[in-house]
């Protein structure tokens, strides 16, 4: 009977390792946008203009098997990533844009493809925080902006920057 329990103790510690070791290396690519343009107002949805670049973002997301889906809780932001967690079968998960080291804590247990939709200032900043580059903020009417980052085996990453363009009718 003991011996039993060993063997049982033995497996359950392989196993472990093996998930740890394929967390350590399975490749997890963030993709950062700010929301898509939006309406005046204090909390404000998107124009028709971004209505159309949100839709833009889920077609350039389609074959990326995004998993995980998180927005401030902002109209304006939920807005842009609907179409792409809807796209994936997810719901939005919401974060707070003024934790953005928390953030960054949640994106480094994720593995996959994550989007995080959220503002002119977040964005570029959880953008520096995952790599250690000093990106400036957007300005008002910077919309295109894909930040993409590729955190590889034991943490080392790597990022692009893509300019999408909103989809045409």
């Amino acid at each position: 009977m003991v011996y039993l329990k060993q063997m049982m103790m033995a497996m359950l510690t392989s196993l472990m390792l093996v998930f740890t070791t394929a967390s350590l290396n399975a490749e997890h690519v963030i993709y950062l946008v700010r929301h898509a343009e939006k309406e005046k107002g204090s909390n404000p949805s998107l124009t028709q203009g971004g209505i159309k670049r949100a839709a833009a973002l889920a077609e350039f997301l389609k074959d990326k098997n995004v998993n995980a889906v998180f927005s401030t809780n902002y109209k304006r932001t939920i807005e842009t990533a609907e179409p792409t967690a809807k796209q994936a079968g997810i719901e939005v998960d919401k974060y707070d844009p003024r934790n953005l080291p928390l953030m960054k804590e949640k994106l480094s247990l994720k593995e996959g493809a994550t989007l995080v939709v959220g503002h002119s200032n977040t964005t570029p900043r959880l953008f520096n925080l995952l790599t250690g580059l000093n990106h400036a903020d957007l300005d008002e009417h910077q919309y295109d902006h894909v930040y993409i980052v590729t955190v590889g085996v034991e943490g080392k990453t790597s990022y692009t920057i893509h300019y999408l363009e909103p989809r045409t009718p």
